[in-house]
C-alpha cells in the first residue's frame, strides 16, 4: 500500500491500462468528486461504503452510526477510505465535518470519498485527511447513514465493499483485484519510459528530429512495458 502511494493517480491509471483487463474509459470517477484538498498527497485504500440521507429528518444524533462503522473497518484487508454514496440528488447537507473525519482518522482510515458535499474543511485540512466530495455545504442538516457495506455509486464508478482505491488530486481510480499486487511494481518501470522524453524536454534546445527518436522510443518502452505484464499474467 505504501509503494502505491508514491505514484499519482494517472501514473496508475496508465499502469493498469498496461493489463488490458477493462475498458480504458471506466473504472475511475468522473470530474464531479473533487478533492477537497489538493495539496495532500495520494492515498490508497479499502472501501468502507456507507449510504446516507441528509434531507429526511429523523430521531436520533447524526453520529450514531460511526460506532458500527468503525468495527467494520476490521473486515478490510487493509486501511480503509470512508467511501459515502448521498442518496440526495443535489446534496441538501454535508456527509462528514471535523468529528467524522477525525474518527475516521484514529480509527486508521486514509482518507474519505463522499458524492455529497463537504464542511469544516479548515479543520479537516489541520488534521491531515484527504477528502474527495461534489462540493461545500455550511451544515449537515439531517445527515444519517441509511446503509453499511453494501455497493454504492459516485461519480459514475460503482463501488464494492473492499474495492481497492487510489486517489489524489487528479481524482479517483479503482485497482482491479487481479492486477492489485503487480501495479505499484510496474509503475516505476512505467515513469522510467515517460522520462525518456520528459527529462528531454526539461533539459532545453530541444530538436524535433530528436524529439521524434525519443517519442518513439517512450512508445516502445510502453509498448514492450505492456507485452512483459501481460505475458506474466497469462502464465500466472
Amino acid at each position: 500500500m505504501k509503494l502505491l502511494t508514491q505514484y499519482d493517480t494517472p501514473t496508475i491509471c496508465n499502469v493498469i491500462e498496461l493489463f488490458d483487463v477493462r475498458p480504458r474509459q471506466t473504472g475511475y470517477m468522473d470530474s464531479r468528486i473533487r478533492a477537497c484538498f489538493p495539496e495532500m498527497p495520494p492515498i490508497a485504500g479499502y472501501a468502507a461504503t456507507a449510504t446516507m440521507h441528509t434531507a429526511f429528518p429523523r430521531k436520533g444524533s447524526v453520529y450514531t452510526s460511526l460506532d458500527d462503522q468503525i468495527a467494520r473497518f476490521a473486515e478490510l484487508p487493509g486501511p480503509p477510505i470512508v467511501v459515502y454514496q448521498d442518496l440526495d440528488d443535489p446534496a441538501v447537507g454535508a456527509t462528514f465535518g471535523e468529528i467524522m473525519c477525525s474518527t475516521y482518522q484514529a480509527f486508521g482510515a486514509a482518507g474519505l470519498i463522499t458524492s455529497g458535499a463537504a464542511r469544516d474543511l479548515d479543520q479537516v485540512r489541520r488534521i491531515g485527511f484527504p477528502t474527495f466530495s461534489n462540493g461545500v455545504i455550511c451544515s449537515h442538516a439531517c445527515s444519517h447513514t441509511v446503509n453499511i457495506h453494501v455497493p454504492v455509486r459516485l461519480g459514475g464508478l460503482a463501488v464494492h465493499p473492499g474495492d481497492l482505491l487510489h486517489a489524489d488530486c487528479n481524482g479517483v481510480t479503482s485497482i482491479p483485484t487481479e492486477i492489485a499486487a503487480d501495479v505499484a511494481h510496474v509503475a516505476g518501470d512505467y515513469m522510467a519510459a515517460e522520462n525518456i522524453l520528459i527529462d528531454y524536454c526539461k533539459a532545453g534546445n530541444c530538436e524535433s528530429k530528436r524529439f521524434g527518436e525519443l517519442r518513439l522510443e517512450m512508445m516502445h518502452q510502453i509498448e514492450e512495458l505492456g507485452k512483459r505484464v501481460r505475458a506474466r499474467r497469462a502464465s500466472a
